[in-house]
């Protein structure tokens, strides 16, 4: 299995790397532990890692940390398994399909409670049943983008396999250029490529954070490299728990890193990030499983067996639970 997931790993996979290397002194030391951690999009969601590499706080917990972009959750999976990423977030569904194939995912916490993710359409499109025929954008088959609007549509009383054609469009800024340029007549977008769109003259159809209750930006990482290697996979749950302390007590510093990586300059879309996400990234990032029933029903509807299932089958909760009981967590807000 290992070599079949990493095949279509190399097959598939759009890696870059996003920072620059660390510095010539941190580079020389040799106690930081090398891992790759993947980045899923190019949107705000992916603030904590970035801040976590530029204020060296991976660092500061004996590791060097390699961002590498990677497009959706099936490919995201497929690099975890195959051992090109230590850990990324991936979808709920895409953990519980892997999973009911032979992988070993496990969910070790949830960044964010609900999903920033907007479906914009064209102006002529103004009822959900209007999106029938049309074309969507999303990042990839089985990305949380996917997963997300079928449900909605689903929800709405269609099929959407057969009412809507699907397109797997890379990063927020790619499916919004596509919506521009009429190759998509809806697109999948997270803040601040959706705010753009609306200035654009494109509307929202569908609020996903208000149509789904679904937890996102997990930490997934495999269960053998959880057995083999729990002290690294401590130390970059540390560092990223670190990240969100960090990201909620320096905004300027936040919203620098935030620019370098979007590459905009844009103040208006840079604050209203920063005050979405301040509000959204969860302190304390236990593994969320409860609500998950849109999750169970997307699975089941391929994967029926899932229903044997209970979330603590891909969800590992002790980590977080150490952190929390320790007081680390606690310690991280004293005197903010």
């Amino acid at each position: 299995m290992t070599a079949i997931y990493a095949r279509a790993m190399f097959a598939s996979i759009l890696a870059v790397g996003l920072i620059a290397a660390p510095s010539a002194v941190f580079a020389q030391d040799k106690s930081l532990k090398k891992i790759s951690w993947g980045v899923t999009s190019l949107s705000a969601s992916n603030w904590i890692p970035w801040l976590a590499k530029e204020a060296k706080i991976y660092e500061k917990h004996g590791l060097d940390v390699e961002l590498v972009l990677v497009r959706g959750s099936g490919q995201t999976s497929a690099a975890i398994l195959g051992g090109s990423l230590f850990a990324a977030p991936v979808a709920v569904p895409q953990v519980m399909m892997a999973n009911l194939g032979g992988a070993d995912l496990v969910n070790i916490a949830h960044t964010v409670p609900g999903v920033q993710s907007k479906l914009l359409v064209r102006q002529e499109i103004k009822r959900p049943e209007d999106i029938k025929g049309k074309r969507i954008a999303t990042s990839a088959l089985g990305s949380l983008g996917d997963f997300l609007f079928k449900y909605i549509i689903r929800k709405n009383g269609m099929d959407p396999i057969r009412d809507v054609v699907w397109l797997s469009i890379g990063t927020p800024g790619e499916r919004l250029q596509a919506l521009a340029t009429g190759r998509v007549d809806a697109a999948d977008l997270s803040y601040p490529t959706d705010a753009q769109g609306l200035r654009m003259g494109y509307r929202v159809l569908w609020d996903a954070r208000k149509e789904v209750v679904y937890p996102s930006m997990s930490v997934v990482t495999r269960r053998r490299t959880l057995q083999e290697d729990r002290d690294t996979v401590m130390r970059m749950l540390r560092a990223h728990i670190e990240g969100i302390a960090y990201f909620k007590s320096h905004k300027e510093f936040s919203l620098k890193v935030l620019s370098k990586y979007l590459r905009t300059n844009d103040q208006e879309l840079l604050e209203g990030s920063y005050a979405i996400f301040r509000e959204d990234f969860i302190s304390t990032p236990y593994p969320i499983m409860k609500g998950l029933e849109a999750t169970y029903e997307y699975v089941a509807a391929t994967r029926p067996e899932i229903r044997n299932h209970k979330p603590e089958a891909f969800m590992d909760p002790s980590l977080v639970a150490e952190l929390d009981k320790s007081g680390f967590i606690k310690r991280l807000y004293e005197g903010k």
